[in-house]
C-alpha cells in the first residue's frame, strides 16, 4: 500500500527533461518542484540532487527525505500530474518533519492539493 510502484517513477532521461522543458516550477528554501500535467492516468514523480549538494552519501540522504514526504503525502496529491522534486543545499541538515512541511506547502502552492 506504502510502497511506490515501478510504473509510478520517473526514470528515463527523456521524461525527465519533458517535465523540466514543459512544466511549471514552484520552490522554496529546501526544495524546487516541477508540475506537468501527466498523459497517464496515474501521475508519476522523480527525485534528484544535484552533485553540489555533496557526495553520494549525503545526495542520497535527500533523495530519501524527499521520498519519504512525498509517499507519506501522495494520497492528499491529485492524480494525472507528473512531478520531479529536486533537493536543495538548505535540506542537508534537516529534519523530516521540516522538509515534510515545507512539501505540502509546495504543493498547496502549485495547486496540486486533492479537494477533501
Amino acid at each position: 500500500m506504502y510502497k511506490l510502484s515501478k510504473k509510478r517513477i520517473l526514470k528515463k532521461n527523456k521524461h525527465f527533461q519533458a517535465v523540466y522543458r514543459h512544466g511549471k516550477s514552484f520552490a522554496n528554501r529546501y526544495m524546487v518542484l516541477y508540475v506537468l500535467k501527466s498523459r497517464c492516468e496515474e501521475g508519476r514523480v522523480g527525485f534528484a540532487a544535484g552533485k553540489r549538494l555533496g557526495n553520494a552519501v549525503i545526495r542520497n540522504r535527500v533523495k530519501r527525505l524527499l521520498r519519504e514526504a512525498y509517499r507519506l503525502n501522495r494520497h492528499n496529491i491529485a492524480v494525472g500530474v507528473d512531478l520531479i522534486i529536486v533537493g536543495r543545499q538548505a535540506v542537508i541538515d534537516k529534519g523530516y518533519t521540516l522538509v515534510e512541511d515545507s512539501f505540502i506547502k509546495l504543493c498547496s502552492k502549485a495547486g496540486i492539493v486533492k479537494d477533501c
